[in-house]
């Protein structure tokens, strides 16, 4: 299994910027890529960015030349991905999830969220 952690979000104002980390623990061996995904109140959740172990990142045509995903970092027998958000805005706002894709389950690793809030 792999445990998957977030952090790094918070309160901004408009055109702000803020970078979030995922930590991704456990059978590390077995990731293929890492992704970041949000979720607003009665939407389904959303794909803003990912990335391949070969560094290929992959983004929501919205956030695209504002978000920049990292590549895959490991030490510590972590794998670690950071997702820097900038000239934030207020429809940015959402609990941003990391995902660890990993092989032989199609459902990957969740982490538990962090909230991201844009103020106007």
């Amino acid at each position: 299994q792999v445990q998957v952690v977030e952090s790094g979000g918070g309160l901004v104002q408009a055109g702000g910027s803020l970078r979030l980390l995922c930590e991704a623990s456990g059978n590390t061996f077995s990731i293929k890529g890492i992704g970041w995904y949000r979720q607003v109140p009665e939407k389904e959740r959303e794909l803003v960015a990912t990335v391949t172990n070969r560094g290929i990142a992959n983004y929501a045509d919205s956030m695209k030349g504002r978000f920049t995903i990292s590549t895959i970092s490991e030490d510590n027998a972590k794998k670690t991905v950071y997702l820097q958000m900038n000239s934030l805005k207020p429809e940015d706002t959402a609990v941003y999830y990391c995902n660890a894709d990993v092989y032989g389950y199609d459902y990957g690793y969740w982490g538990q969220g962090t909230q991201v809030t844009v103020s106007s």
